[in-house]
């Protein structure tokens, strides 16, 4: 799967393929950089963190114990894994995910036959001793990556000593986190007075559970945050006037189901106000029903693979939160969606009134090359290209990072090309937006600067 370009598209992706990547949100792990160690496996780099990867091969009734999901590293097989990952590779025929793994195999690892079965036990040992030569630790290939940074997601309870290893490091890489409090935002939860205890101060009120946030927040800015991360499923924003009881009532373990959710709602207001006060910027991610595999869940735990979409009402669940303070250009908001429909119907129109929203590029099912043109088609003409947020990758997959914003540079490519043979807009306005989409708009949304 190659996203073949030509004429004006392959000028214009010439002139903004090589930029640097900037990755603003996504789930790399911290670790790889602080200890800089070479990765396990194959197995363990390819298959087994990537549920794209691995919820495929269960849709075709794999097991995912086979996969060496929910093992300890210890107990896997991780030649078995990659063996039967290799013998299902037709699978993945038409999926983003093939575009990203042979980008991967052809220029990443520079793989010297083609994936298969029969060749799946030569290209592991291949794999394998790649990944224990000095350039393919993580600190080298984030460096042949021209990464100009990369943005880690940490629950509002991380210790974050793996970012303050870096930041005391000489290495120049730019590893930061974001600020993801959900486990301590959402009553329903069920670990959310566990995760309370682990806020690092004593919580019994209301102000003493807002002082903790702030504490939190601050530690991330100061170790080089710019951003908070938030997840809904069913969006629904508001403020309580009586939140104080009410988090009186969910401590005492009294609160109900409605109560417990629109606490929820008022603390997305409340991070919107924090926001405010200390610069972070708010990403929104709504509409995904999680866990909806509720044997898997049981069994081996939450981002299995069965997160499905849902509608999404984003003018009434974000009503609230915008009248209070998305007039204020100050405060940023940049929103992700599975409901693709809602992009012409509210997104798009939203952002385009709205000085705080942003919109972020194709999520998740959506990041590939028909889900990026549908993309431009349903929010350029009302929202306009600068109120998108650019792009970033949101992956787990360390080497899929290059994979996938090159293929957001094709299609931005093949979108401004199109643009100019309908006659809307010049080669020259078109060359001074690729670079914007590919690079620029997801340094100024994020507050990232320029390198």
């Amino acid at each position: 799967m190659v996203v073949r370009l030509t004429g004006q598209a392959a000028s214009l992706y010439e002139g903004i393929r090589d930029l640097p990547i900037v990755s603003p949100h996504g789930h790399c792990d911290p670790a790889w950089f602080a200890h800089n160690q070479p990765f396990q496996d194959p197995a363990e780099l390819l298959v087994v963190p990537d549920h794209y990867v691995f919820r495929m091969l269960y849709s075709q009734g794999i097991s995912l114990e086979d996969l060496g999901i929910g093992q300890p590293a210890s107990a896997r097989d991780p030649r078995a894994i990659f063996r039967l990952f290799a013998q299902n590779w037709h699978l993945f025929l038409g999926t983003p995910s093939r575009f990203w793994l042979q980008y991967v195999f052809d220029n990443t690892l520079k793989l010297s036959k083609t994936l298969s079965f029969g060749t799946s036990d030569y290209l592991y040992d291949e794999i394998a001793e790649r990944l224990q030569s000095p350039e393919f630790k993580p600190r080298a290939l984030f460096e042949s990556f021209n990464i100009e940074v990369l943005a880690t997601t940490d629950a509002a309870t991380d210790p974050l000593e793996h970012h303050n290893a870096l930041l005391e490091d000489p290495w120049q890489g730019r590893v930061i986190p974001t600020f993801r409090p959900d486990g301590v935002l959402d009553p329903s939860d069920p670990e959310f007075r566990t995760n309370l205890q682990n806020l690092g101060s004593e919580i019994d009120s209301y102000a003493s559970y807002l002082a903790a946030l702030r504490g939190r927040r601050a530690a991330f800015i100061e170790l080089g945050a710019t951003a908070s991360d938030h997840a809904i499923e069913a969006l629904t924003t508001g403020y309580l006037e009586d939140a104080s009881a009410v988090f009186e009532r969910i401590l005492q373990g009294q609160a109900s189901d409605a109560e417990r959710a629109s606490f929820y709602g008022h603390m997305l207001c409340v991070m919107a106000e924090m926001s405010l006060e200390d610069g972070l910027v708010m990403q929104l991610h709504a509409g995904s029903r999680r866990n909806t595999n509720q044997v898997i869940f049981e069994q081996f735990g939450r981002d299995k693979g069965a997160d499905i979409p849902v509608r999404t009402n984003w003018v009434l669940g974000l009503e609230a939160l915008l009248n209070r303070v998305g007039n204020d250009p100050r405060f940023k908001l940049i929103v992700f969606t599975l409901d693709e429909a809602s992009y012409a119907r509210e997104l798009a129109p939203m952002a385009g009134h709205w000085p705080c929203l942003r919109l972020g590029p194709p999520w998740w099912f959506h990041d590939s090359a028909a889900g990026i043109a549908r993309y431009f088609d349903q929010v350029v003409e009302t929202a306009g290209y600068f109120n998108l947020a650019g792009f970033n990758d949101d992956t787990r997959a360390f080497l899929s990072i290059p994979a996938r914003h090159d293929l957001w540079r094709r299609g931005v490519a093949l979108h401004l090309a199109g643009q100019i043979e309908k006659g809307f807009f010049d080669l020259n306005n078109a060359r001074a937006l690729a670079p914007a989409l590919a690079v620029d708009l997801a340094r100024k949304a994020y507050n990232l600067g320029a390198s």
